[in-house]
C-alpha cells in the first residue's frame, strides 16, 4: 500500500474525492498526510474529519521560497511517501523541490494542457470562443503546468454556457479522474520514466490518456 501526502491551499474538492476513494477501497494507498500553504483551507477540516493529520507551512514562517519548500519536503520525507498529490496547491514550488521527488508529484490543472497554463482557466476558454474545455493530470516537473501528461478529459462549452456551467461541468471530471489516476499509481501501472509517462508499460501519447 503506498503513501500518499495531499498539499491543498483551498477547499478540497479533490481532496475529497481521493479521501472517499481510499476508503472505500477503490484506492489501495493511504493518505498519511495533508499540507496546505493556508490555515484557512477548508480542505484542512475535511482531512480532520477524516482523521488524517494536518501540518500548515505558511510563507512568512521561512526567509524564503526554497527554505519553506525544503521544511515541506523533510516532512514529507518523514512521512515516507510514495506519492504527493497536488490538489489546488497554489504556490509554485521550486525546482530543488520538483527534482527531490521526480516521479512522485502529480498535479490536476483546470484545461487541455498545453492551453491555458496559469490561472482563470475556464475564463479564457469562454473569451477565446472555445466550444470545448476540460482538465489535464500531469507528473510535475520545473515548468509550471508542465510535465508529462498523464489524462485529459474534455467538456462542452455551449454557446448559452454560464461561467459557473463551465466550472461544475470540470469539476465533475477532476472528481472522477483524479481517483483513478492516483489508483494507477499506487497500483504501480503508472511512472514516469525519461520525462515521459507510462501506462501499463506503455508509453502515453503527449496529450495522455484520453479519457471519455
Amino acid at each position: 500500500m503506498k503513501n500518499i501526502v495531499v498539499m491543498i491551499s483551498g477547499n478540497g474538492s479533490n481532496l475529497q474525492a481521493i479521501i472517499d476513494a481510499t476508503t472505500s477501497g477503490y484506492i489501495n494507498g493511504k493518505i498519511v498526510a495533508v499540507i496546505s500553504n493556508k490555515a484557512s483551507a477548508y480542505g484542512l477540516e475535511r482531512a480532520k474529519k477524516a482523521n488524517i493529520p494536518t501540518f500548515v507551512f505558511a510563507r512568512k514562517q521561512f526567509s524564503d521560497n526554497l527554505a519553506m519548500d525544503s521544511a515541506i519536503a523533510e516532512k514529507i520525507e518523514q512521512l515516507n511517501a510514495d506519492l504527493i498529490v497536488l490538489a489546488g496547491y497554489m504556490k509554485i514550488l521550486t525546482p530543488e523541490f520538483t527534482q527531490r521527488f521526480t516521479g512522485k508529484i502529480i498535479n490536476i490543472h483546470p484545461s487541455l494542457l498545453p492551453k491555458y497554463a496559469g490561472l482563470n482557466t475556464h475564463q479564457r476558454a469562454m473569451d477565446a470562443g472555445d466550444t470545448e474545455h476540460g482538465m489535464t493530470i500531469h507528473f510535475v516537473n520545473e515548468e509550471v503546468d508542465g510535465g508529462a501528461i498523464i489524462l485529459q478529459s474534455k467538456v462542452p462549452i455551449y454557446p448559452d454556457d454560464e461561467l459557473d456551467d463551465v466550472i461544475q461541468r470540470v469539476y465533475e471530471q477532476e472528481h472522477r479522474c483524479y481517483p483513478l489516476v492516483v489508483e494507477w499509481f499506487c497500483s504501480n501501472r503508472l511512472y514516469l520514466k525519461n520525462g515521459k509517462a507510462y501506462l501499463d508499460e506503455q508509453q502515453l501519447a503527449c496529450q495522455g490518456y484520453a479519457f471519455e
